[in-house]
């Protein structure tokens, strides 16, 4: 296997950059980006420490990520799974990169910036769902954005629902987690246990 080690060995197997594509990247958020988040009802949230690289999936009702201003973004913190992965990786290196999506549009929204987290009460209050706030928040300072090009999207079909399929075509959750890990539970009680916490902890 033949491994390109050095940047100038890859940029020789691809043509030039379109110049669009170079000049589309912004150092703010514009109108365009601002209604892009508002619309987006999901993200995927890359971090990195000195252990590898992280995503994370991050969801609710479009507009869940607040746009404080041009160059500032705030995602809530809902409840999880507790491992803190992505919150522990922004802790040791606060560089992070978000892409967007919003359901049925092919291009996405990548966002690159620096992340702190906060408790603060005048931040996390900004979001409640039956009485519930999240604990911290991760706000985002821009360094750049850009919309991305739908390709991606396109071939995969994602919002045409050409590869979707059928749940029974993998394992319940529970049945992998208990194939996967020493648990006592069976894997009943194990996806019985799941379904209660996403009917009751989402928030």
């Amino acid at each position: 296997m033949e491994l390109l080690e050095k940047p100038e060995e890859l940029r020789q197997c691809y043509e030039p950059a379109l110049e669009r594509a170079v000049l589309k990247t912004l150092p703010q958020l514009d109108g365009h980006c601002r209604r892009f988040i508002a619309l987006s009802p999901f993200l995927c949230l890359g971090t990195s420490s000195k252990d590898g690289a992280d995503v994370t999936p991050r969801g609710d009702s479009p507009g869940f990520v607040h746009v404080l201003d041009d160059r500032t973004l705030a995602i809530p913190d809902w409840r999880g799974n507790n491992r803190l992965d992505a919150l522990t990786n922004i802790i040791e290196n606060p560089q992070v990169g978000l892409l967007f999506l919003v359901p049925g549009v092919e291009e996405t929204l990548r966002v690159n910036g620096v992340a702190h987290i906060t408790t603060e009460p005048t931040v996390t209050q900004r979001w409640r769902v039956n009485g519930n706030h999240p604990k911290s928040a991760i706000i985002v300072t821009v360094r750049e954005a850009f919309l991305h090009c739908g390709k991606a999207l396109i071939r995969s079909h994602l919002w045409q629902g050409t590869y979707q399929v059928d749940r029974s075509a993998l394992p319940s959750y529970g049945q992998m987690l208990k194939d996967q890990i020493v648990a006592t539970e069976s894997a009943v009680e194990l996806e019985r246990s799941i379904a209660e916490a996403y009917r009751t902890k989402l928030y």
